[in-house]
């Protein structure tokens, strides 16, 4: 239990994407529904389908039934929608309530809400805007461009197409993300270098979302441009688009405060109501406060080639390029354009960008070939079920509806064995104690049966039969999902279809999350008989007391030092906020007991020497001190593959 609570206390992923409000990891996708898969991977109908939007009034009758399902079922207080086609706003409208107490209802063209990472693509504009006019390269060194100095780690330099593709290699720290007091919020020159993260692969290699690197981008535009970030988009950006109920500034300006909607968490059976977050310093991945008209007004513009009613914030050119594929981990799946990530699928090119803070999320999809965009938010935590996916993928059904051929497989299980295996996502830390979290997000690849493999990846199970050259599909979905082999023919890595964003990597031998698992179950159980035989030889009259055996209080003083270091550890970090909003007071204290216990561990292998060379104590005396103290080794060694033992913090 103590080992199960340690990995759900300090999971953060796999850093889940419910718990930040910029990060993107992947949801649940509904096992009912197909989800998006590149265009030139999908199968032409065998028979013609009705397929694009009709009239509005049948858009409304259809948005209508689904979102009042979502609502109702995923209790959700409200949500806002819009949808853009042929350059004008074809629908928006609210649904359900800003404000629960008041009884307050979402308007589509009023009602304020939390964007999250759609944020970014405000963020990735402005920097196109400036490659533009010439004052950035998208090719350059970033360091040329910043007042502090990211360390040459690699000898590839991070440049602006590696941070709009998510490339440039650093590891995930969730810490000091938000806070509900504005006067924590600290200058970016100051936040970015205090909070940057260790680089860990080398720049253009695999992506790994990144919150710290889009706060960077956002910095260089306020460098570069001469003024504030939050001033350069609104005279760059919102104004041009006469988008006036939007903000990202922090906190939300006082002519703002009645249109914005609640955030709410379900909880108890009750909307439970939150302060307005706030993002300490990294505001340029996450700061919009938008409506679903003003929100069409930047889909528009994109799907216009930068234009809207006549102004312009990007060149044709300019957003031709922005929207081009310039990355991919394999040309089958989706991939990255400059800052969008692709959400291909249905016959249809799509781009687009998710957000979310704690308690919003949203979903943001262009189709520019058909000249059409959509957008929804749900303020409330459990629209994280709805927003990275199935959402879209009910709109894509209902008007893109396609036709898939049956999957099945002749492959043999000696020629699936390769992929079988434990997978971690690359979006975590490597460097601190924070590392322990991917023992929490752990894929598993398995052999099946019909010469399919079977994963179980975000809470369903998927069937994938192969395709082609290390290509599967989910044979109810139809979602890809790739593997990449080294020159041995190794798997390595898997690419999930939908989640362009994140590399999930083989794990195997000594890094095999269920070993440690394990390791640190025996550990934990060890520890805890040892303490309770101690407990009954405490309690036991003096003369029926068997006698004591030499380093016996060294192997209960492990034990205690073990099992105080994992629970304080437990409970320091079990609440996802506290990391977020920064607060770790104890975990300096909590890592002090691993330390004791390790000195102790080594002080009592020693003993256990001396035990078996002097013959003292019965061979079963002897054979249950070696117990502990192989079990304090193998757990002081776990602890430390995990940066649970000493002070990485």
């Amino acid at each position: 239990m103590l080992i199960r609570s340690l990995v759900c206390g300090l999971s953060l992923l796999a850093f889940v994407r419910q718990a930040s409000a910029q990060q993107e990891p992947p949801r649940k996708v509904s096992p009912t529904r197909p989800v998006a898969t590149p265009a030139a991977e999908i199968p032409p109908a065998s028979t013609p389908l009705t397929r694009g939007l009709r009239d509005r009034a049948e858009l409304e009758a259809f948005m209508d039934g689904i979102m009042t399902a979502q609502l109702r079922d995923h209790h959700i207080a409200g949500a806002t929608v819009s949808v853009v086609r042929d350059g004008a706003l074809f629908f928006a409208k609210g649904y359900g309530s800003a404000d629960v107490k008041k009884q307050r209802p979402v308007s589509g063209d009023s009602t304020m809400f939390r964007i999250g990472s759609i944020s970014k693509l405000f963020t990735w504009t402005a920097v196109m805007q400036l490659v533009e006019q010439g004052k950035l390269d998208l090719n350059t060194d970033i360091n040329k461009y910043l007042d502090f100095k990211i360390p040459a780690t690699f000898p590839e330099p991070i440049t602006l197409t590696h941070v709009m593709t998510h490339t440039p290699g650093f590891e995930e720290d969730p810490r000091d993300l938000f806070t509900e007091d504005s006067t924590h919020i600290t200058p970016m020159g100051k936040w970015l270098p205090a909070h940057m993260p260790k680089r860990v692969r080398p720049p253009g290699t695999y992506s790994a979302y990144s919150n710290w690197a889009t706060a960077t981008a956002g910095y260089i535009v306020e460098r570069v441009s001469g003024m504030p970030f939050d001033t350069y988009v609104e005279k760059n950006i919102l104004e041009p688009l006469g988008m006036t109920q939007t903000s990202t500034r922090q906190p939300l300006p006082a002519r703002y405060t009645a249109q914005m909607s609640n955030g709410y968490e379900w909880k108890g059976g009750a909307f439970n109501p939150h302060k307005w977050e706030i993002i300490t310093g990294a505001w340029p991945a996450g700061s919009v406060s938008s409506t679903a008209t003003d929100m069409a007004k930047f889909m528009i513009a994109h799907l216009n080639d930068g234009e809207y009613n006549g102004q312009r914030i990007l060149s044709a050119a300019t957003a031709e390029k922005m929207h081009t594929r310039v990355f991919t981990h394999d040309p089958r799946l989706n991939g990255f354009a400059y800052g969008f990530y692709e959400k291909s699928g249905h016959g249809v090119r799509i781009i687009g960008h998710g957000g979310d803070t704690q308690w919003f999320h949203s979903d943001l999809a262009l189709i520019p070939s058909e000249k059409v965009g959509v957008f929804v938010s749900y303020n409330t935590n459990t629209g994280g079920e709805l927003s990275f996916f199935p959402f879209l993928s009910e709109f894509l059904d209902h008007y893109y509806p396609e036709q898939r051929p049956t999957l099945t497989s002749k492959a043999t299980k000696e020629q699936l064995a390769k992929y079988a295996g434990e997978y971690t996502a690359n979006r975590t830390n490597y460097s601190t104690f924070l590392k322990v979290g991917t023992l929490a997000g752990v894929t598993k690849v398995a052999v099946g049966d019909s010469g399919m493999l079977t994963a179980s990846l975000l809470g369903q199970t998927m069937h994938l039969a192969p395709v082609d050259s290390l290509l599967f599909r989910d044979v109810l979905t139809g979602q890809p999902v790739a593997f990449k082999a080294d020159k041995d023919g190794r798997i390595t890595h898997a690419f999930i279809g939908f989640v362009p964003m994140e590399t999930m990597e083989k794990r195997a031998g000594l890094g095999s999350p269920t070993f440690h698992l394990v390791v640190l179950g025996f550990g934990i159980a060890v520890f805890v008989l040892t303490v309770i035989a101690a407990l009954v030889r405490r309690f036991t009259p003096k003369e029926r007391r068997p006698p004591r055996l030499p380093g016996r209080a060294l192997a209960v003083g492990l034990s205690l030092a073990f099992l105080l270091g994992v629970g304080l550890i437990v409970a320091t970090v079990a609440n996802i906020q506290d990391l977020l909003y920064g607060k770790l007071g104890m975990i300096k204290t909590a890592l002090l007991f691993p330390v004791i216990g390790a000195l102790l561990t080594i002080a009592a292998l020693v003993v256990a020497v001396r035990l078996w060379r002097s013959g003292t104590g019965t061979m079963w005396e002897r054979l249950r001190y070696s117990a502990v103290v192989l079990a304090g080794v193998l757990f002081a060694w776990s602890l430390n593959t995990w940066n649970l033992l000493g002070w990485r913090l």
